[in-house]
């Protein structure tokens, strides 16, 4: 079956040679067509350009069905690429969002068993089923919003068995679930509590147990490590890292969000495909990325709940880094996955561009997640995931009116969800 959307306002994020990340100052140039036609194929985007060059005929010849709207005022962009979340976990952590407000720090919150070890505690516990359905609701959530591809990192588990059960949770979501998963192994997530004080004995058992049983059971595309300030240091970042890399898990890591770790460095080092958070990025972190493979990658919502230093986005743009955008959506530092409110973000807090937020949350996020090939822009060849707003002005309108739902539509695989 075609679909076929007729009189789009604009037609967002258009590419005629597909390209796997922006960067620098073309973060600020954005391929939009305006009074345009999307054509769609079972799955795949077909063809697009201005209303004044569609040849419905032609479209409609030999063709059984063909399903038309009209998107007269509307925008039409890719659906967005949330490349850094938690979206697997048991139950909710309003209780320590009160100990923020009364000005614990995170660090301190941990320290109590809170944070990451609060969640541990209660994966350990869930079953599979009860993770598969709360996850596959927030999924819903978000694809509601305007998400069509999304990695979940494991990480709550902190034992073998646990983070195994995430995993799999993982892979079921991306089997049931019209939208595009990868799966991350985040065992060095936190020290659970009973290695306090022997965190290389954790790191052996991740390496030695952990990560061949993910292998095994062909559970993880990537590999990612906490590399940060009272977490896990750049010596065994690079211990794990290693170990993934021989069973062929990509890197990426959590890096620089609490204090200049090394955390950008040793993910260089081991070609990571991101390095995310980035709060504390300096002269050498931006010199160590440039000419690199790794996706500089924000995470605005983290920050802003937790009321953070902003990572110098227009330090690193000016540089001629590229950078991509994702919400961190989890229970304990950043409970939202909508990526319309993390361009808006972006845009108060980051002083980017609505072009540059587009850009980050497509096209750059979908590297990022290593699926820039099939995702991230409106090109032929590629999957028809993409959204239709309501009736708005322009491109500006979305990170502008940050807490308006603008989504009338979501297409993933070329459906209407």
């Amino acid at each position: 079956m075609k679909t076929l959307i007729i009189n789009i306002k604009q037609l967002v994020q258009v590419e005629e040679e597909p390209r796997k990340w922006v960067a620098g100052a073309d973060m600020a140039k954005l391929g939009i067509i305006d009074d345009a036609y999307l054509l769609i194929n079972e799955d795949k985007i077909e063809a697009f350009g201005k209303m004044s060059e569609l040849n419905q005929d032609t479209i409609y010849e030999g063709t059984d069905t063909v399903k038309e709207i009209d998107a007269k005022g509307r925008l039409v962009l890719p659906a967005y690429c949330d490349s850094h979340t938690h979206i697997v976990y048991a139950g909710s952590r309003e209780i320590e969002y009160i100990d923020k407000i009364k000005g614990l720090s995170y660090e301190e919150i941990a320290q109590r068993g809170g944070g990451i070890l609060n969640s541990a505690e209660r994966i350990r516990k869930a079953s599979e089923e009860e993770l598969f359905d709360s996850a596959y609701a927030r999924l819903q959530e978000i694809a509601s919003l305007g998400t069509g591809a999304v990695e979940i990192k494991s990480g709550y588990g902190l034992d073998t068995a646990s983070e195994l059960k995430m995993l799999r949770v993982i892979k079921r979501l991306s089997e049931e679930t019209p939208l595009t998963i990868k799966s991350t192994f985040l065992g060095a997530h936190a020290v659970p509590v009973e290695y306090k004080g022997r965190q290389t004995e954790y790191v052996d058992l991740i390496i030695n147990e952990m990560i061949p049983a993910v292998a095994a059971e062909d559970l993880a595309d990537y590999i990612d490590v906490f590399c940060d300030k009272g977490f896990f240091t750049v010596e065994d970042t690079d211990r794990m890292l290693n170990a993934g890399m021989k069973y062929g898990l990509r890197a990426k890591i959590h890096a620089n969000e609490l204090d200049y770790s090394g955390g950008i460095q040793v993910g260089v080092k081991y070609n990571a495909l991101s390095v995310d958070h980035l709060e504390y990025v300096g002269d050498e972190e931006i010199a160590a990325l440039k000419g690199s493979e790794t996706m500089p990658t924000v995470l605005p919502g983290a920050a802003f709940f937790l009321n953070m230093p902003y990572s110098p986005v227009r330090k690193m743009i000016n540089a001629g880094l590229p950078v991509a955008l994702a919400s961190d959506f989890n229970p304990g530092s950043s409970p939202s996955g909508n990526m319309k409110f993390v361009m808006s973000l972006g845009c108060v807090n980051y002083k980017m561009l609505p072009e540059e937020v587009i850009n980050a949350t497509t096209i750059n996020s979908a590297y990022a997640m290593g699926v820039e090939e099939e995702l991230g822009s409106i090109a032929v060849g590629k999957k028809a995931n993409f959204y239709i707003t309501t009736p708005i002005t322009g491109i500006e309108y979305l990170p502008y009116a940050y807490g308006t739902d603008l989504v009338e539509a979501v297409f993933l695989n070329g459906e209407q969800i």
